[in-house]
């Protein structure tokens, strides 16, 4: 492990160690009801994990988010493309983009279970939305922003079109398109709890409405932390599967 890395990691115990202490310091001004502190909290997520339940929500929160976030990326990526590619295409879509783009996700509930009805599908279809907008504009974005002089070049060179997306338009257009990427993680997981209230009978949204309908405090801190770990741990892997990208692009310096 390189020395930036290591302190990096320090830095992180650090922030950590800040955290819980104030954490501790809180909690002692409430009840435990109110706020559990770490040790009880801890126990709770121990709790969870015993009766199996635990598990079993992660697995299908990261099913429905991983199905609805796969569907924003085959339907927004494309799309970007072609609207960042055609400038006429833009202007036909681009007010009902902006029309549509403000309306917060959670906004579609009261639809979303008219047309959908409660259980799953709701759920996937506000984290579809709230992850296709951020991968959509930021990819219209990426190929617009394309120097000139790259395309020229290939031009010059006769590229095929298929072959100029390929691997001059994709590439160029890649580090714009990447933070709608995680912006769009970020979301979409943020959205997930909120669409797992519409009824669902499992999840870890579920998870949390459930402990606060037995005044479980302590379980529902535990869920929203499992949250944030998952949340933590997607990230990274987007950074790797980032880094990969980069180094296949030949962007980023395989040493």
């Amino acid at each position: 492990m390189s020395r930036p890395r290591t302190t990096g990691f320090a830095l992180g115990l650090v922030g950590l160690a800040v955290l819980l202490g104030f954490w501790v310091l809180l909690a002692g001004h409430y009840t435990v009801e109110q706020m559990p502190g770490p040790l009880q909290v801890a126990t709770a997520w121990l709790e969870l994990l015993r009766e199996g339940g635990l598990l079993t929500h992660i697995r299908i929160s990261l099913l429905r988010f991983g199905s609805a976030y796969a569907l924003a990326l085959l339907a927004g990526l494309p799309l970007g493309l072609l609207l960042g590619w055609s400038t006429r295409g833009l202007k036909a879509l681009n007010p009902v983009i902006q029309v549509l783009r403000p309306i917060s996700p959670i906004a579609w509930f009261p639809l979303a279970v008219l047309w959908f009805g409660v259980g799953n599908a709701p759920a996937v279809f506000i984290i579809f939305l709230s992850a296709l907008f951020p991968i959509l504009l930021a990819t219209v974005s990426g190929v617009r922003d394309i120097p000139p002089g790259y395309l020229r070049v290939a031009a010059n060179f006769g590229t095929p079109r298929l072959q100029l997306f390929r691997t001059v338009i994709l590439p160029a257009a890649f580090p714009t398109i990447v933070v709608g990427l995680r912006i769009a993680v970020g979301t979409a997981w943020i959205h997930l709890v909120a669409g797992e209230m519409l009824g669902a009978q499992t999840g870890l949204g579920f998870l949390i409405v459930d402990a606060r309908n037995f005044l479980r405090t302590d379980q529902i801190l535990a869920g929203m932390i499992t949250i944030g770990l998952l949340g933590l741990a997607i990230d990274r892997l987007m950074s790797l599967g980032e880094l990969q990208l980069r180094r296949i692009w030949g962007t980023e310096a395989t040493a």
